[in-house]
């Protein structure tokens, strides 16, 4: 083990100290600590782009580096940190006369140095973090509120002056808005419930509880790839850590089972991806819906249940027939974990999730005291397991690692924090509506369409935070005015921006899974197109049929259940071509009349569509068992 230099002895230590205030301050705010708002904001800001600047310093990608470009780099990012320190501290200092200010649109000589600081300070965090399209978006906004008096037509205003702009940026409109707002209150303490997960080994007793369930049936491994994915991305909300967490082991053992590299990889992609539209945590971006509609956390977890779950069904079903097709058997027995000792071992697990199920939807408490309570449920469930305690080694390990991952989530809601400020100072996202209006002809099914299309570009080159935040600003007020209510509208947008990460030419979950296959990329991001295809159909179900996203104990419900079952299962069968055996081109064509029945919201249709399936489906089940199975062998 390579021994540490006084520098990265020093580093680590200030990354535990302020791994250490960032949890106590969020923990505090909701429970003994009496924090104003905007200065909680700005000191989760500080935070946030203080650790940036330790876990991507710059020159950190240049392989070679002399002594004096080391030494250069390093101060660069000290002063880089020093100035954040600096301005975050003023503010909290003197955060009276600043918040007089800010109300009174009056911007001093001080507070304008200090905010073109923190505007140069967020694009670089933002450039090192997400890359360079938010932090061009961000500029593009700011010489548009500049500029765009000089801009005929639809697009132009009567400019800004700089004094104006730096205003809307340096205040809760801009970097300290609902998007930073939405990552201080909310999704700090998520991630921090993760990584008490995580350092409790929840992926470890969630792939043990997967090949226990799914290992011994034909295809186990992709079998088991999905539902430890699906439980595990639920929790992370990232598609990319749960590709790497969870792909690390599922990938290479699909691999060894017969599944194709491409198809090994997508798999993982796909069902990784799923985690961020999986409830009862989902990814970060639910949060900011939440706070952006008023509409509560819990109703947005329960609308979202149904195409979750549809989801994993459609891609469940596509790995069994993949492994029909090719006539892929199970894990050995050898390999099997016992299922009553994997659950014994996931109950510390278990117990907090429940916990916070029964808090936040159950007794509507908010989402931060219900996470905290569930952190406190993790670390008392870990400490008292004989076999795996928690230590005080774990519990700064759940901090730090919270800490880490908060970053993103905070580069990318300051980043975008700048593009909403622009937006709402020169109505640009209003303009922006009336345009996808214009070219939608006012109908709602092209307007759809476009709305797509501008979120899969947005979410090729952004997180689906930053996406979302983009596309929730320009294009839901398009999606209401043409009547779209705005639960259906802004998940609409949440799909596309999730849905992304899988959507070649720039697919970074499916990327993150190609080099696990050693496959290449553009060949797993299509394969994982075909496989996730229920995530680019479901977003147009439920904002054409708003009862796919409403859960009630109706005759309805229960229609809407099965017919999204049967879909699933027709999309898959179509698709892939088999049942238990190889299907004629009529038979597709059946299933896809199927879908178009079910996907109706007619509960005639509905119910003529699942009669329709169950015969012809179980037609297909009975004559397989009568005969041999006509399945090839994947060649080796």
């Amino acid at each position: 083990m390579e021994k540490k230099t006084t520098y990265q002895k020093i580093i680590q230590g200030i990354i535990i100290a302020v791994s250490l205030f960032a949890a106590f301050l969020h923990v505090g705010k909701f429970t003994v600590l009496t924090v104003p708002s905007i200065l909680f904001y700005i000191l989760h800001v500080m935070i946030g782009f203080v650790l940036t600047f330790i876990y991507y310093p710059l020159g950190r990608k240049q392989k070679e580096k002399t002594p004096a470009q080391t030494t250069l780099y390093r101060v660069i990012d000290w002063i880089f940190i020093a100035a954040t320190v600096a301005v975050s501290l003023y503010i909290a200092i003197n955060f009276e006369s600043y918040t007089t200010d800010m109300q009174n649109n009056h911007l001093t000589d001080e507070l304008f140095v200090m905010g073109c600081i923190m505007a140069v300070i967020t694009l670089e965090v933002g450039r090192r973090v997400l890359g360079n399209v938010l932090p061009v978006v961000a500029i593009l906004t700011v010489l548009y509120a500049l500029f765009g008096n000089h801009i005929p037509g639809l697009f132009g205003h009567r400019g800004y002056k700089l004094s104006r702009v730096m205003l809307s940026i340096f205040s809760d409109r801009g970097i300290y808005g609902s998007p930073i707002a939405t990552s201080a209150n909310n999704v700090f303490l998520f991630l921090l419930f993760a990584a008490y997960l995580n350092v409790s080994h929840a992926d470890q007793i969630f792939q043990d509880i997967a090949i226990a369930l799914a290992g011994r049936k034909r295809g186990g491994p992709a079998k088991m790839a999905v539902v430890a994915s699906a439980f595990f991305g639920t929790i992370s909300g990232s598609c990319v850590a749960n590709v790497v967490s969870t792909g690390a082991f599922t990938i290479p053992l699909m691999k060894r089972n017969g599944y194709r590299s491409r198809f090994a990889g997508a798999v993982e992609a796909v069902a990784s991806t799923g985690g961020q539209i999986m409830p009862p945590i989902m990814g970060a971006a639910a949060f900011v819906m939440a706070d952006i509609t008023g509409i509560s956390y819990a109703t947005i977890c329960l609308s979202a249940l149904l195409p979750a779950v549809m989801y994993y069904i459609c891609l469940f079903k596509m790995v069994d027939l993949e492994s029909v097709k090719h006539n892929l058997q199970g894990l050995p027995p050898e390999m099997i974990p016992d299922l009553k000792t994997a659950v014994k071992r996931g109950v510390k697990l278990f117990v907090p999730v429940i916990v916070l199920l029964v808090l936040m939807i159950g007794l509507s408490m908010t989402p931060m005291l219900s996470a905290i309570w569930s952190i406190a449920a993790i670390i008392v469930c870990a400490f008292l397991d004989p076999h795996d305690r928690m230590t005080l080694k774990n519990l700064l390990q759940g901090m730090v690692s919270a800490g880490r991952s908060m970053v993103t989530v905070v580069a990318a809601c300051a980043t975008a924090g700048i593009v909403v400020g622009m937006f709402s100072m020169t109505g640009l996202g209003n303009k922006f509506s009336d345009f996808i209006l214009q070219l939608g002809s006012n109908s709602l099914i092209p307007s759809l369409v476009l709305s797509m299309l501008v979120c899969a570009v947005l979410g090729m080159g952004l997180p689906t935070t930053a996406a979302y935040i983009v596309c929730a600003t320009a294009i839901a007020p398009a999606l209401t005015n043409l009547g779209l209510a705005r639960l259906p509208a802004h998940l609409f947008l949440l799909y596309f921006a999730s849905i992304s990460a899988i959507t070649p030419p720039v697919a970074v979950a499916s990327f993150a899974a190609a080099g696990i296959a050693d496959e290449n990329p553009m060949k797993v991001g299509f394969t994982a197109v075909k496989l996730g295809i229920t995530g680019f159909i479901l977003p147009f179900a439920f904002a054409l049929n708003n009862d796919y996203i409403t859960l009630e104990l109706t005759f309805q419900t229960l229609i809407t259940w099965l017919s999204g079952i049967v879909i699933c299962y027709s999309l898959a069968v179509m698709l892939q071509g088999y049942v238990e055996q190889k299907i004629t081109v009529f038979e597709r064509i059946a299933y896809l009349a199927i879908i178009a029945l079910t996907i109706v919201p007619s509960p005639l249709y509905s119910i003529i569509g699942i009669v329709l399936f169950i015969g012809l489906y179980g037609f297909r089940v009975w004559q397989a068992k009568k005969g041999p199975k006509s399945g090839k062998a994947l060649p080796a």
